[in-house]
């Protein structure tokens, strides 16, 4: 999957590249003319907010239609009830989270998910000590997550131990900065409030 461009971010309303300069915080509206200069302003449909939510989750985490949609199913296969029952939404979203390349990202090791995905098959992290080059694995509760020591060197990581010890703790794992790794101790309680899961598992339920 090809990273996330600026224009992507202005079309989608939101952010999701990652860089700093992203054009979407100069210019926050969709390319092209603004809705001022067109002669017919084209109001959007359900569809239209459906198929938009869908768009900014799954170019977010950086996957292709076809894993979205199996994740989608899977959240969606069956239905718990009772206390403690997780929504699908909730599903989607611990399934989405818990992928080795968004972990790699949320721990600190890569400032994107692109870059994260890069490293991931590239071959320089460990999950309990043994690589993994798949960026969908599933990481578990009690995983440890680090750099592979003949790659602690690379320039992608250099100064990488300052970052972490200025990074704000998680709920999802504990880093050590001195040994380049972290351990997952939770799983995400609530789905970010950036993405409209509920129109996202409506467009697939059509």
């Amino acid at each position: 999957m090809s990273r996330i461009t600026c224009k992507t971010c202005r079309r989608l309303g939101e952010s999701l590249c990652g860089r700093e300069k992203c054009a979407y915080k100069k210019r926050p509206y969709a390319p092209g003319k603004l809705d001022s200069e067109r002669k017919h302003r084209s109001n959007s449909s359900e569809y239209g907010e459906q198929l938009r939510a869908k768009q900014k989750m799954r170019i977010t985490y950086g996957l292709m239609e076809k894993q979205f949609s199996a994740y989608v199913k899977k959240a969606t296969s069956s239905h718990e009830t009772g206390e403690g029952a997780v929504t699908p939404a909730l599903k989607l979203a611990r399934q989405l989270e818990a992928r080795l390349d968004n972990i790699v990202f949320r721990i600190g090791f890569a400032n994107t998910r692109a870059l994260a995905r890069q490293l991931v098959s590239h071959g320089h992290i460990l999950v309990n000590g043994r690589r993994i080059d798949v960026a969908s694995y599933q990481v578990k509760v009690g995983d440890v997550i680090s750099i592979r020591e003949g790659s602690k060197k690379a320039l992608v990581f250099t100064g990488l131990a300052e970052k972490l010890m200025g990074m704000t703790p998680s709920h999802v794992v504990t880093v050590d900065p001195q040994k380049l790794e972290a351990k997952v101790v939770g799983v995400v309680r609530e789905v970010e409030p950036m993405f409209d899961t509920q129109k996202v598992l409506e467009y697939y339920s059509r």
